[in-house]
């Protein structure tokens, strides 16, 4: 591997890991990459589960390490999203997949006039509406959300932070922390599944990491420090520039 391939992958990994802990979407900027470097579709999608996995035991443990988030409660909502990203990574949608990135930027679009016109919702915990034990239709959320990620992952983190916050009461802050938490725990299962069918290119991956890891403790404290309200633009912005992208305007 060329050394300017290296400084690339540690990069855009760097990058990656910060969007992911405070926001999402970093995947839009690492898949293109290894599909670029020479990686088959398939492969990169498997590749940057690598990157996933690790930048999340970081951004997990930073988060942890600040009481932002709990073990003994926050595990339940990964249940089911465990159940539907093995079976997304296990079989493909018949879909286009063209119309499935128009699909995914409309509800990205509405989740941008969402996070734009209800700032509260999102900067502030809400009183009496976090429940430990989550209700039977959060669970089949999380279990729909789970399906996506293991199939796809791209953007995942919006629609996790969407059920955070919007569905069971958290703030911005907090939803980052449950979201990484619930992605590392079915990342496993997924990683495993590409690993299983030989999918993975383990030195891109493990450079990508390298980044992505220094961005998500960069990312995590950041969180913590800043609030939610900060974490709140970083969110627009990246939701405007995934959307953009899933547009068409950058080419």
């Amino acid at each position: 591997m060329e050394w300017y391939m290296v400084f690339a992958l540690l990069g855009t990994g760097l990058a990656a890991g910060f969007i992911n802990t405070t926001a999402g979407g970093g995947s839009m900027l690492t898949m293109p990459l290894l599909m670029f470097l020479g990686l088959p579709a398939n492969v990169a999608n498997g590749t940057n589960r690598v990157a996933i996995l690790l930048q999340n035991v970081i951004g997990v443990r930073t988060f942890h390490q600040k009481k932002v988030l709990d073990f003994t409660t926050d595990y339940r909502l990964a249940i089911p999203a465990i159940v539907g990203s093995v079976i997304g990574a296990l079989f493909a949608v018949e879909i286009k997949a063209e119309l499935l990135e128009k699909i995914i930027a409309g509800l990205m679009v509405l989740l941008l006039f969402v996070v734009v016109l209800k700032p509260d919702v999102w900067v502030k915990e809400r009183a009496g509406a976090v429940n430990p034990k989550p209700t039977f239709w959060q669970y089949i959320i999380f279990f729909f959300i789970g399906l996506y990620g293991g199939f796809i992952q791209m953007g995942v983190g919006f629609f996790l932070l969407a059920g955070l916050v919007l569905g069971c009461g958290h703030n911005l802050v907090k939803a980052n922390a449950v979201k990484l938490f619930i992605v590392l725990i079915y990342t496993i299962f997924t990683l495993g599944i590409f690993m299983f069918h030989d999918q993975v290119d383990w030195k891109a991956g493990l450079i990508l990491a390298a980044g992505n890891m220094i961005g998500a403790w960069g990312g995590a404290h950041f969180a913590v420090k800043g609030g939610a309200k900060y974490v709140r633009y970083v969110l627009i912005l990246s939701l405007a520039i995934v959307i953009l992208n899933l547009f068409g305007v950058f080419g």
